[in-house]
């Protein structure tokens, strides 16, 4: 073999290595099946089911839509608002959502509430959705660290405004989950 041939050969080993490595890098890892407990590590609050005022309430890609009465055109919309907050509301060490829904009967109130997804070892279970307000402004919730409390914030109306005014008062509304599972409030 003469010296050109054998340079030649080197280079292209070299060269068939380096893209070998090259694209190897590039490919994508393989897509892995969340395990049934990963499939439970996450809250979807679009496709819930609480109760509001003791009627049960199934959203379904983040709507409900019921009739106000039987045999009534009159319309129940309640929608996934969102704004969750993620913490541990029971104290068993699991991460609890709270998230908020709002609630249109047909009249020109919008009711906003929050639910609470408690984690179990076997999933999630659903409180009561709790009254925030009638046509307030949601802000914020925070479940602040070994509190085992929910802190939600929105702006509301001054006292004797109009329902028509815009919310422009800051107010916070703290709220506990029992030990019966029941979401209540303790103060605002």
């Amino acid at each position: 073999m003469n010296k050109n041939t054998l340079i030649w050969s080197v280079v292209v080993l070299l060269v068939i290595i380096a893209g070998t490595i090259f694209f190897a890098s590039k490919t994508a890892k393989a897509p892995t099946v969340p395990s049934p407990s990963q499939e439970q590590a996450v809250f979807d609050g679009k496709n819930a089911t609480f109760t509001i005022d003791g009627k049960s309430v199934i959203l379904v890609n983040g709507i409900s839509e019921v009739s106000a009465a039987p045999g009534s055109a009159s319309m129940v919309t309640t929608r996934y608002f969102g704004n969750e907050a993620t913490g541990d509301l029971n104290g068993d060490g699991l991460p609890d959502t709270a998230f908020l829904v709002s609630q249109n009967a047909g009249g020109s109130g919008l009711f906003y509430y929050v639910v609470v997804a408690m984690k179990t070892a076997d999933g999630y279970k659903t409180t009561n959705a709790f009254l925030v307000g009638d046509r307030i402004a949601p802000q914020t919730m925070y479940i602040p660290i070994n509190s085992q409390e929910l802190q939600v914030n929105y702006a509301e109306r001054k006292p004797g405004e109009p329902m028509t005014a815009q919310p422009s008062v800051g107010a916070t509304l703290l709220l506990k989950v029992t030990s019966a599972g029941v979401l209540e409030g303790l103060m605002k």
